[in-house]
């Protein structure tokens, strides 16, 4: 938790201390206020209640009975106001810290290695931050500061009981306390053995309706609906049933609760009617432990939920300290980016990597020289290590061994961003939100600040603009979710106008034209062609003739270089 929030769970914690005085004080008032309408002469000769008559001018016992029910009135009224206060502070302050918590979560996942993010399953994570996180609020924060509210008043309430008769009220204690002992002893393992399943099932939850709904496509063609909802029902029915039982078990002794003590004030009563005191005396400390009864229960009964509501939560609340413990890059404490020189060259010098300590390498020992303003083509079967080169080149992953150099400085954690902000990158798979094609274009800016001089002309270049003419709102249509309303050609120009937006000078496209006809793929390469010597590009394509306007040539096997020429040498070469 952030400083200001501990710093408000504190003023809650003085509040809760307020609420319990004001709730001692309100039972307390109703002693005198039972022992005036039983025997207001016994009340009037008390000498402890001379200062009071004195104030109110009070002349005879008779008197006391309209200002003293007023007085316990206003005490009960303050005392539900305290606690309505303390309600709601309490209430928003825990779902501020569960937002809190998701916003943490969030910020720290995009904020880690692009190799962490390949080993993770998407649904987990979306789980954490929006389910989870939810279950932490209503689980372990809002239980929390209710059970530190709850015992605070049950404090209060106790220490009035105390006073009256101690014997009465450490009966009644342990009585309830031993119910409540030999329920949770029974119930515990079955509420952490519900956390569990709650924490998996909920992952796989939300992984079905992500494969369900992402590939909607293929289950419409294959018919596969059935499939899908049995798939979402088998997570779904396990994870609604824990949530059940555990709602069962924090609520079930509530009622056995309410019961027993309807039989403890019936029990009560006859002994104290039945007592030498006689029944003047017994009306008032009857009715203050009826009273306490009636505000106690519902208290003990809500720490009781609270802890159980703890328990029940605890595997959703391991996972959510894991995310929250993932560590932030050095360029997050350091907002000041080093800037990277990029004038002459890039080198890749003894290069090796690979995902797992125990795997193999899929780059092995690769070097490679790239001069500024040249064209680069990679080409390479299925799992050659194109991929991972240019990860490895826009500084996603970082070399097991050997070293990425820019003017002959190495690329690190330190540096990094100030490396990427160099490059823009078109994959084969153009990720587009549900905004307009403008803010696709320009991607990460604010709609306001999107220059559109430079927008047209980048649509330009990227050959969209006759799209863009024929759309009925031109540069403001939706183009849905993931870009469902534009053809794979359009989506990919699309990112090639983001990429070129950008303005930086290092293009790198990954098979960025292979959903375009072969007219518009040539007049794209055209465009790139003309951007001039400034601007490095690296292209990885199947097609070899996708890369016959590039000036170096590499063929990637086995992630080593094996053939490196010109266009004319790789067609020659073929034939």
């Amino acid at each position: 938790m952030s400083l200001e929030r501990r710093y408000q769970f504190i003023v809650l914690l003085i509040l809760m201390v307020f609420a319990s005085f004001a709730e001692i004080i309100s039972i307390g008032s109703l002693i005198p206020f039972l022992s005036v309408l039983t025997s207001p002469e016994n009340f009037f000769a008390n000498p402890l209640a001379q200062p009071l008559i004195s104030f109110l001018k009070i002349r005879n016992a008779n008197q006391l009975i309209v200002p003293l029910t007023i007085i316990f009135c206003l005490l009960a009224i303050l005392s539900g106001g305290v606690r309505i206060i303390v309600l709601v502070i309490s209430t928003r302050l825990s779902f501020a810290a569960g937002a809190d918590f998701g916003i943490n979560i969030y910020q720290r996942t995009l904020y880690q290695p692009y190799k962490v993010h390949l080993s993770r399953n998407s649904s987990e994570i979306i789980n954490g931050i929006s389910n989870k996180a939810n279950a932490i609020i209503s689980g372990v924060i809002v239980p929390v500061v209710t059970l530190f509210s709850t015992c605070i008043m049950l404090l209060g309430i106790l220490c009035t009981l105390f006073y009256i008769n101690v014997l009465i009220s450490s009966t009644i204690i342990l009585i309830i306390a031993s119910i409540y002992i030999i329920i949770e002893k029974y119930t515990r393992s079955n509420k952490l053995q519900n956390s569990q399943i709650i924490a998996k099932q909920s992952n796989q939850t939300i992984k079905s309706l992500q494969e369900g709904l992402g590939g909607i496509r293929d289950v419409l063609l294959d018919n596969s609906q059935n499939i899908y909802c049995e798939i979402y029902r088998q997570a779904n029915n396990p994870l609604r049933r824990a949530q059940a039982n555990n709602q069962l078990l924090s609520q079930c002794p509530r009622f056995i609760l309410e019961s027993l003590g309807v039989v403890l004030i019936a029990g009560l009563a006859i002994h104290l009617f039945t007592g030498s005191e006689g029944m003047l005396q017994a009306i008032p400390v009857l009715g203050i432990l009826a009273f306490s009864a009636q505000k106690m229960l519902p208290l003990i009964q809500q720490c009781y939920q609270a802890f159980s509501n703890i328990l029940g939560s605890y595997a959703s609340l391991k996972d959510t300290l894991t995310l929250l413990d993932q560590p932030l890059p050095y360029d997050y404490y350091n907002k000041q980016i080093i800037e990277i020189n990029f004038s002459h060259d890039i080198k890749f010098e003894h290069v090796n990597f690979h995902y797992q300590t125990d795997s193999y390498n899929i780059i092995q020992d690769l070097n490679l020289f790239i001069k500024k303003g040249e064209k680069l083509g990679v080409i390479g079967t299925t799992g050659s290590g194109k991929s991972t080169l240019i990860d490895i080149f826009m500084g996603l992953l970082d070399p097991t061994e050997g070293f990425l150099k820019v003017d002959g400085k190495a690329i690190t954690k330190k540096n990094v961003r100030g490396w990427q902000r160099h490059i823009a990158h078109v994959p084969q798979v153009i990720f587009l939100s549900d905004t307009t094609i403008a803010e696709n274009i320009a991607f990460g800016i604010n709609k306001k600040d999107i220059d559109f001089d430079r927008l047209r002309n980048v649509v330009n270049k990227a050959k969209l603009q006759d799209v863009i003419d024929k759309l009925p709102n031109k540069y403001n249509t939706l183009v849905g979710e993931r870009g469902v309303r534009l053809s794979g050609g359009q989506r990919q120009r699309i990112g090639i106008a983001r990429a070129l937006y950008k303005d930086a000078d290092i293009l790198v496209f990954d098979e960025a034209t292979s959903s375009l006809d072969n007219k518009t793929e040539e007049s794209v390469i055209s465009s790139i062609e003309a951007l001039g010597n400034e601007i490095t590009v690296i292209m990885i394509a199947h097609r070899i003739t996708t890369l016959q306007k590039c000036t170096k040539i590499i063929e990637l096997a086995n992630g080593k270089i094996v053939k490196v020429g010109s266009y004319l040498n790789f067609i020659n070469s073929s034939q």
